[in-house]
C-alpha cells in the first residue's frame, strides 16, 4: 500500500529518491518523505498530498547527501499530517530515521513500555515504535540492532533503518509485505516495488520474510534474523520494462489486484484483530449505542452492495438486530423509515460514488447514525457521515473492484462481531475463535490463490459461451451475484444470478443443454443439502454444473460436473474465500476473449453522477 525506496551509493540521493516516489504514486498514497544522511545528522523534507508538494518543500534543500530513505504513506494508524507522514524518528531525529509499510500490531504494548522508560512519541503511528526501539537497542551495529527488534514485532511490515552513524548503509527486514533488492555498479537500492528503481538498474534480488539484508555501495548482505547466521540473496536480473514492473510483474492490474488480495485483507484487519480481541475504534460508537440500535440500513451500489448483502447475513446472525441492505439509488427515493436508533452503512470503494454520498446525506438529514466504508481517505463520504472505517488495500486500478470487495466483507465481519460483543449475543469464547478465524484467513486466501486448481482448464472450455447461471443461498447469494457481475463486467458476457431457491420459480426456464451454471455450494451448515437438491435438478435440465465447494468435501463431486475447491473455514466466512475463484475464473474468460481486463467498455472506476 504505502512505498518505500532506500539508495546507497554516489550520486544524488535527493533527487533519486523523488523519482523513486513519482514511480510509487500509482500505489496510492496522502503524505510523502525523505531522510538524507548530512555531513551533522540525518535532514527531513515530508509534505501532506502529492510528490509535487514534497518536491517543492525539497527544492530548497541543499544536500550532498549520497544516502537516504523516502516513503509515501497511505495513513491507517493516525491522521494525514506532517508529523505522521515517514521517515520516522525515535528520540534522536538527527541519529536514526524509519520507513515502514504495514501495521504493527502489538504497537500498544510496545509503546506503554517505551514511554515508561522515558521515551517520548510524536506521531500517532503505530510504526514510530520501531524508531523507538531500535535506538533503545542501538550499540554500533545496525544489523543487529534490526535483528533484536523484528523478534519482539508482531504483525506484518516492511521496514528499512538509517543511521547517521553509519552514513555508508541501509538496513532493511520484511514480514508479510514486499520489499526488493536492486544492485547497480557502485550503489544498491532498496523499495518495495521495482518499480522504484528499474529505471537505474535491473539486478534484483527479492529477500525471504525474516531476512534481513544490508545495503552498501559495495554490494548486498543477507542475515537471517532467526539466529544471525548468513543468508544468500540471489540476484537475477529483470527483463520489464516500467508499466509492467508496475504490475509487479503481472499482465494486468486486475491480476495483480486479485492477488494482492490476502495482503489487502491483512491490512484492513490490521491491529484491529489481534489474539481473539477486536478493536474497532473506527466504528465510533459505544457499547450503549450499540446496544440501543433496532435496526442496520447497508446502502451501496454494485460490488460495494453485494459486500453489503454479505453484511446482512453476518450482522444478523451474530449482533441479532434486523439488517437491511439496499441500492443507494434506490433507497434515496423510498422516503425510508429511520430514526435515532438506526445505523446507517455507506460502502463506496472511492468514497466519491455519487448515490451513495446521496444515502448517507438523507440517513443524517433523517437522524440516523452514519458510517462510511471507504478506501479513500479525505474523499467525500467521509465529511457526510458521523464516522469512517477505511479498507486499507492501496489504489485499485482495474475498474472491476477485488481486493477492495474483500476488504469490505473483512470490515462486515468486524462490524458483526462488534456488534456481538457489546450486544452479547454471542459467548466470549465464540467471539474469540470467529477472530482467530477472520485472521487465518489471508492465509487461506494465498493457499487458495497460490494452489493448483482448475480454473483456466473451465475458462478455456466455456469462454465462447454466450450466458451464464449463477446460483447461491444463504451466504453464497452474495457471492454468487459477485461472480456474475464480475464476468459480465469484464468479458461482456450475459448472465444472470439468483437463490437458488428461487430457481424452480422462473429462472429454470433459462436452462438448455450445456448451459454453464456455477453454484456457491461451500460448506454453509444449514442450506448445503438444499444447495446439492438444486444442483440436480440443474443437471436434470441438461446444464453443466461448476461448483465452489470447500476442501474435503468429495461428495459434491458426485454432484457437480466440475468442482473448484477453496480452504476450510467458518461458513459465514466462506465469502472471503468463494470468491477468489469467480474472480479468477471471469479473469481468465475475459482474456481468452481479447479484452481489456483494466478498462472495460462504458464503465468507470468511481460513478459520480446519477
Amino acid at each position: 500500500m504505502c512505498g518505500i525506496i532506500g539508495y546507497v551509493g554516489k550520486r544524488d540521493a535527493k533527487q533519486l529518491l523523488i523519482n523513486g516516489l513519482q514511480r510509487l504514486e500509482f500505489r496510492g498514497y496522502d503524505s510523502a518523505g525523505i531522510a538524507l544522511v548530512e555531513a551533522d545528522g540525518l535532514e527531513y523534507v515530508r509534505a501532506v498530498g502529492k510528490i509535487a508538494n514534497l518536491t517543492a518543500a525539497a527544492a530548497a534543500m541543499q544536500s550532498s547527501s549520497t544516502t537516504g530513505v523516502g516513503h509515501t504513506r497511505w495513513a491507517t494508524h493516525g491522521g494525514v499530517t506532517e508529523d505522521n507522514a515517514h521517515p520516522l524518528t525515535g528520540c534522536e531525529p538527527e541519529k536514526l530515521a524509519i520507513v515502514l509499510n504495514g501495521i504493527v500490531e502489538n504497537y500498544r504494548e510496545l509503546k506503554s513500555a517505551l514511554e515508561a522508560k522515558g521515551h517520548i512519541f510524536t506521531s500517532q503511528t503505530d510504526a514510530e515504535v520501531v524508531a523507538h526501539l531500535l535506538e533503545s537497542v542501538y550499540d554500533g551495529d545496525l544489523v543487529a540492532a534490526v535483528r533484536a527488534v523484528y523478534q519482539r514485532l508482531e504483525g506484518h511490515f516492511t521496514f528499512v533503518v538509517i543511521h547517521a552513524d553509519q552514513p555508508d548503509r541501509l538496513v532493511g527486514v520484511r514480514c508479510q509485505t514486499p520489499l526488493v533488492v536492486g544492485v547497480a555498479d557502485g550503489e544498491s537500492f532498496l523499495a518495495s516495488n521495482i518499480a522504484a528503481f528499474l529505471s537505474e538498474t535491473r539486478e534484483v534480488a527479492y529477500p525471504d520474510d525474516g531476512q534481513i539484508v544490508e545495503i552498501t555501495a559495495d554490494g548486498i548482505r543477507g542475515v537471517r534474523a532467526e539466529d544471525g547466521s548468513p543468508s544468500e540473496l540471489e540476484l537475477i536480473k529483470i527483463d520489464w520494462d516500467e508499466e509492467v514492473a508496475e504490475r509487479e510483474g503481472m499482465e494486468t492490474f486486475m491480476l495483480k489486484e486479485i492477488y494482492e488480495q490476502p495482503e489487502g485483507f491483512r491490512e484492513t484487519i490490521g491491529d484491529r484483530v489481534r489474539h481473539g480481541r477486536l478493536v474497532l475504534d473506527g466504528l465510533g460508537m459505544t457499547e450503549d449505542e450499540l446496544r440501543q440500535l433496532r435496526r442496520i440500513v447497508i446502502v451501496a451500489c454494485g460490488t460495494a452492495y453485494h459486500a453489503g448483502v454479505v453484511g446482512r447475513y453476518v450482522l444478523e446472525e451474530w449482533g441479532r438486530v434486523p439488517v437491511e441492505p439496499d441500492i443507494a439509488s434506490e433507497w434515496i427515493y423510498r422516503n425510508p423509515v429511520i430514526g435515532k436508533e438506526t445505523l446507517v452503512i455507506g460502502i463506496s470503494q472511492s468514497g466519491e460514488t455519487r448515490d451513495t454520498i446521496q444515502a448517507m446525506q438523507l440517513a443524517r438529514r433523517l437522524g440516523a447514525r452514519t458510517v462510511a466504508i471507504t478506501n479513500q481517505m479525505g474523499s467525500q463520504i467521509t465529511r457526510e457521515v458521523d464516522s469512517v472505517l477505511y479498507t486499507r488495500v492501496g489504489l485499485e486500478v482495474g475498474v472491476a473492484a477485488t481486493k477492495t470487495f474483500t476488504a469490505q466483507v473483512g470490515l462486515m465481519y468486524l462490524i458483526g462481531l462488534e456488534l456481538a460483543r457489546a450486544r452479547q449475543t454471542l459467548p466470549a469464547d465464540e467471539i474469540e475463535f470467529i477472530l482467530d478465524e477472520v485472521y487465518r484467513l489471508p492465509q487461506k486466501m494465498q493457499r487458495f490463490l497460490d494452489g493448483d486448481h482448475p480454473v483456466a482448464d473451465i475458462a478455456q472450455r466455456f469462454y465462447r459461451e454466450p450466458f451464464f447461471f449463477f446460483l447461491g443461498r444463504h451466504i453464497g447469494l452474495p457471492v454468487a451475484l459477485e461472480g456474475a457481475l464480475k464476468l459480465k463486467e469484464i468479458s461482456y458476457i450475459p448472465t444472470e444470478a439468483y437463490s437458488a431457491g428461487e430457481m424452480k420459480h422462473g429462472p429454470i426456464a433459462l436452462l438448455e443443454e450445456g448451459t454453464p451454471v456455477i453454484v456457491v455450494a461451500t460448506r454453509m451448515n444449514i442450506v448445503y443439502d438444499k444447495v446439492v437438491n438444486n444442483i440436480q435438478e440443474a443437471r436434470s435440465r441438461g446444464a453443466h454444473v461448476i461448483a465452489i465447494a470447500t476442501d474435503g468435501n468429495e461428495d459434491i463431486q458426485h454432484h457437480a460436473n466440475d468442482v473448484i475447491y477453496v480452504p476450510e473455514a467458518p461458513a459465514f466466512l466462506q465469502a472471503a474465500l468463494a470468491t477468489l475463484p469467480l474472480q479468477l475464473l471471469a479473469y481468465k474468460i475475459a482474456r481468452l476473449r481479447g479484452l481489456p481486463v483494466d478498462q472495460p467498455r462504458n464503465l468507470a472506476k468511481t460513478v459520480t453522477v446519477e
